[in-house]
């Protein structure tokens, strides 16, 4: 097994210690969710929060596992790595995180045992995180990763090649998309809302845009979201990825227009109603966030 890295790798002195167990309050989302294959050697383990879907990505080689995203607790992702073991019968080499944000990354205190890899941007993200969270030293070593990259990153599992690619900021300032050529499927995490207005209280939808136009330049024809459902013909992600492209081309080039005639930014929410999008997922309590970060990135007054 073989690490390549493209550019240069920093590794952290995180120190690999259980992390103790941490007894779920009440209203708890669901500790447990459905592993399913994709296409041979591609797994997508699915948590459903009352009827949103969080999916995390699951590579299999002939000599162990890469998990892409821990999901939102520590027990959720003991579930999932016991599916894994259930089905696979593989042990997990690696963790590659995107967003830093906790219902992706919370879960990584079931990986205390494993090489945990992220973008620099998501390393300085959750720290920032989980220090304002005043959380303990134990769990933010234990949720750390191991390994940054800036560019890309390739690895190797049982002979097979996986990329983990970065692209700018999009949903986060730090997300990775991991993509494996010889299967030609790409794993998009937050980067991707399937059919789900995206949430953006923190990203850069004109960056946003440039990030898909990179990842659907991949040589890919699966696509796997973040949210929401995988067809059953994977293929017909594409078309899904292009759905969200619009929306977010759509967003942009109002608010432009908006700023072109002058209007400030509580005005530009006010015209910007987007109601196209409206029935879609997400969308009353995402909206105004996407027409505001948006107005500011075009300002540049985003930081």
């Amino acid at each position: 097994m073989t690490i390549k890295l493209a550019t240069c790798l920093v590794i952290s002195l995180a120190v690999h210690s259980p992390a103790a167990a941490q007894a779920p309050p009440a209203n708890r989302a669901p500790t447990s969710g459905t592993l399913r294959q994709i296409i041979p050697g591609h797994y997508v383990y699915t948590q459903n929060n009352a009827g949103r879907l969080f999916n995390s990505g699951v590579v299999a080689g002939s000599d162990g596992v890469l998990v892409f995203d821990a999901l939102d607790s520590e027990a959720l992702a003991r579930s999932e790595r016991q599916a894994i073991a259930d089905v696979i019968k593989q042990p997990i080499r690696y963790l590659v995180s995107s967003p830093f944000h906790d219902p992706f990354s919370k879960g990584n205190l079931a990986y205390a045992d494993v090489f945990k890899i992220g973008h620099d941007n998501y390393r300085a993200g959750l720290i920032d995180q989980m220090q304002r969270g005043q959380l303990s030293d134990e769990e933010q070593r234990t949720r750390m990763p191991n390994a940054t990259y800036r560019d890309r990153m390739t690895l190797y599992l049982g002979g097979k090649e996986i990329q983990v690619l970065y692209f700018g900021n999009a949903h986060t300032k730090g997300d990775s998309v991991l993509f494996v050529p010889q299967d030609r499927i790409a794993y998009m995490s937050e980067v991707f809302f399937n059919d789900e207005f995206p949430n953006m209280a923190g990203g850069y939808g004109v960056s946003w845009i440039r990030v898909l136009d990179a990842v659907r330049a991949l040589d890919a024809d699966i696509f796997i979201p973040g949210h929401g459902s995988i067809p059953d013909d994977p293929k017909q992600t594409r078309a899904a990825l292009d759905r969200l492209r619009q929306l977010l081309v759509d967003a942009r080039d109002r608010i432009q227009n908006e700023i072109t005639r002058g209007a400030t930014e509580d005005q530009t929410v006010a015209t910007v109603t987007l109601q196209q999008y409206e029935k879609m997922p997400q969308f009353a309590g995402t909206k105004e966030a996407v027409v505001r970060r948006i107005y500011k990135e075009l300002k540049g007054t985003l930081p």
